[in-house]
């Protein structure tokens, strides 16, 4: 084990590369502010339909959630920095060449949904993955932080791109942003690093006793992926993914329908559900660390059902409505937060890159399936309602796998299939 003579210089420097992760999270969670985008550029397009003009962000979050897998396993071989270095270039040069796509929405899917969406992958696994390995006392608590980041970028960045849209347009908007985010990026990308091997936080000591939520393993990809614990965590990600984003597609027009309010008032609620998302992602991170994390994604997923089933009734009244789409979408934040401390605690933190990066093709499915289900429903029947109790019944079934989540067997590390041996 390194030396604990270092631990007082590396409380510090873990604390600098927390702050710079969470820089880097709010410049990449700027894509959930795509709605800002979505009117201004189907004009520019000649009057494209919302749907072929939201596949941008469809192809965004698929592309996203199998670049993390990348990222996820070039970590392991090249360490963090190169990583989040490669990230910040491919986002910021694709947002920055979506503002030469005007003349082709086939490009702005290459440029924002390919390019920028991989950029977005790479990036958001570096944090991650990272900071678990720098805060073993406080899993929840710092995947909590870091990826609230991420939910918050949209807020911060609707406030911006409203004002810029409207002055100078959607794609000169993608030209400046794609800039200063290429700068976040980048900059915060030089301070990411593992910790020496071995090192621990002074004074802590990990808890290598039977426990009710851990394994005490390491275990490598394959080895995670060979036992059934992890399709179930990936299930309980997908399924949290399908339903809060599929809000998140709606939002706008959903009050516009619902509550009889302007699209100005209606546009408020992206920001009122960014805000959820930023805070949910702490919240139920930091729960998480005090009673458990299929606790946590246990009582999400019975909140999100009542409050959907909810949803036909309370809609009418704005107020209502955006209390209610606020902790939905909290639990969707939720689910990021909880989901790589829930990754660590069943598979170790020693490949949690790799094995938490192949996860989150749980987003991409699920980021294509929610708002595909939405929508059908909506255009067929002309009604939210069936929608929402559909999305109802499936958190009640999530509930259920939620419930019956167990750590894999606790083994000896040459019992345990791909174990890299038991945390010291």
């Amino acid at each position: 084990m390194a030396s604990q003579a270092a631990s007082g210089s590396e409380v510090g420097n873990r604390a600098l590369i927390a702050v710079a992760g969470v820089i880097m999270q709010v410049a990449l969670g700027a894509v959930y502010a795509w709605s800002v985008f979505s009117d201004p550029l189907a004009q520019e397009y000649g009057g494209a339909s919302a749907t072929a003009v939201n596949s941008t962000f469809s192809i965004t979050i698929f592309t996203l959630g199998f670049a993390a897998f990348v990222g996820g396993l070039w970590m392991g071989n090249s360490g963090p920095r190169v990583v989040a270095l490669t990230a910040g270039v491919l986002y910021g040069l694709g947002i920055f060449l979506a503002g030469f796509a005007g003349s082709s929405l086939a490009l702005l899917y290459l440029t924002y949904g390919l390019i920028a969406g991989a950029g977005i992958g790479l990036g958001y696994i570096v944090p991650v993955a990272t900071l678990i390995k720098w805060f073993p006392d406080k899993r929840g608590f710092i995947t909590g932080i870091a990826v609230a980041g991420f939910g918050g970028g949209a807020f911060v960045t609707a406030l911006i791109a409203r004002g810029l849209v409207a002055s100078v347009g959607p794609f000169t908007t993608f030209t400046i942003l794609g800039i200063v985010y290429l700068v976040m990026v980048v900059g915060a990308a030089f301070f990411m690093r593992n910790p020496p091997e071995g090192w621990t936080p002074e004074g802590w000591e990990p808890d290598t006793s039977e426990s009710e939520g851990t394994s005490g393993v390491d275990y490598d990809l394959g080895g995670a992926t060979r036992t059934w614990q992890w399709y179930a965590l990936w299930a309980l990600l997908f399924l949290n993914v399908s339903a809060g984003i599929s809000i998140i597609t709606v939002a706008s027009p959903m009050a516009v329908e619902l509550s009889g309010v302007t699209a100005t008032v209606a546009a408020g609620l992206v920001s009122i559900i960014s805000v959820g998302n930023a805070l949910g992602r702490f919240f139920w991170a930091w729960l998480s660390d005090a009673i458990g994390r299929k606790w946590v994604f246990l009582v999400m997923f019975l909140l999100q059902a009542v409050l959907f089933a909810l949803l036909p009734f309370v809609g009418a009244a704005y107020i209502v409505l955006a209390i209610v789409s606020f902790v939905i979408i909290s639990c969707y934040g939720g689910g990021f937060g909880t989901m790589p401390a829930f990754n660590a605690d069943y598979f170790g933190p020693a490949n949690v890159g790799k094995i938490y990066g192949l996860m989150l093709t749980a987003w991409s499915f699920g980021g294509v399936l929610g708002p595909i289900l939405i929508s059908r429903i909506i255009d067929t029947t002309g009604s939210y309602t069936l929608a929402f109790y559909i999305i109802a019944a499936i958190m009640v079934g999530s509930a259920v796998v939620a419930f019956i989540v167990r750590p894999p067997a606790q083994e000896s590390p040459a019992e345990a299939p791909g174990a890299s041996g038991a945390r010291a």
